[in-house]
């Protein structure tokens, strides 16, 4: 937060170098941030590298689930960003690493996602069944009476391109046992592509297995504490020492308000000055959240104080 309390302002000029002086660490959000498509954002992959010439730790915080650690890395690498896998948290590593260290879950999990989500829970011995398409048969008594794997003791949703009615069936019947774990990657209702166009996010496959359930689940994604508790228990990030950036006000500004770092709005994706303005003149106290400390055009804005 700038000295004078004042928020939402334009991170420029002779602003710029106290600020990066204040931080140990900068966190990153990846699509809409550093990229776009399959484009970097220009100047950004010259940002974090100078970053960690200058000895910032620099970590990378996505919702996406539907890549590994190892496949961001081999994006960014090939983007001209310098970066290494333990670098990068997606929700697909912290949904596992959830699972294993804070649920202590014995028994499989039922998965609505990837092949990437897949993966992460095998590299931490989590077995796991449903990945794939499910196609429905039979009359309603049926479905009502699936066989299910006595083993699971999970259900989790990330982004699951084969979404059905029946996977939503499976999973009401996992859950209507009291002891099954139900998470979720992430919120996100829809995914903004290049051009305005956009497509459905996890948030509402989310939202369709809640409604059968009439429960609601753990989500482990942006803004939920739990990926810069993943993080800073890695690495020993302190939280006032620490910066978040990104592009969308309800996800990354409000972790970083959430977890009491400092925040900087890019606007070279999802959400505008507007929309950070009208949550700060609400005076409602859950909006304010979403109200960044600073913004830029672009994280190229920060080079010059990097050069200099």
């Amino acid at each position: 937060m700038s000295g004078s309390g004042s928020k939402c302002v334009r991170l420029s000029g002779p602003l710029v170098k106290p600020l990066l002086d204040s931080v140990d660490c900068v966190l990153f959000d990846c699509d809409g941030v550093i990229w776009r498509g399959n484009q970097a954002v220009a100047g950004a992959p010259q940002v974090i590298n100078l970053l960690k010439e200058r000895g910032k730790r620099v970590l990378f915080v996505t919702n996406n689930s539907t890549k590994t650690r190892s496949m961001y890395a081999e994006k960014m690498s090939a983007l001209g960003f310098n970066v290494t896998e333990d670098e990068v948290f997606g929700t697909a590593f912290c949904c596992a690493a959830y699972l294993q260290t804070v649920c202590a879950l014995r028994g499989k999990v039922y998965l609505l996602g990837s092949a990437a989500m897949q993966q992460e829970l095998q590299a931490v011995g989590i077995q796991h069944v449903g990945v794939g398409p499910d196609h429905v048969s039979g009359t309603q008594q049926d479905w009502a009476n699936v066989p299910l794997d006595p083993d699971v003791k999970a259900v989790v949703v990330g982004f699951d391109e084969h979404f059905s009615y029946m996977k939503l069936n499976r999973a009401l019947q996992y859950l209507l046992q009291n002891d099954c774990l139900f998470v979720g990657t992430n919120r996100d209702s829809r995914l903004p592509l290049e051009g305005g166009k956009a497509v459905p996010g996890t948030g509402c496959l989310l939202q369709a297995v809640e409604a059968a359930a009439q429960r609601q689940a753990q989500t482990v994604g942006k803004p939920s504490r739990f990926m810069f508790d993943c993080l800073a228990a890695r690495f020993g990030v302190q939280p006032e020492r620490c910066m978040m950036v990104g592009d969308r006000l309800d996800t990354d500004i409000l972790l970083g308000s959430n977890c009491g770092l400092k925040t900087l709005l890019t606007l070279t994706g999802v959400s505008t000055v507007a929309e950070a303005e009208a949550h700060r003149a609400s005076g409602c106290a859950g909006r304010q959240g979403m109200v960044p400390d600073y913004y830029v055009e672009s994280i190229a804005d920060l080079l010059p104080a990097l050069q200099g």
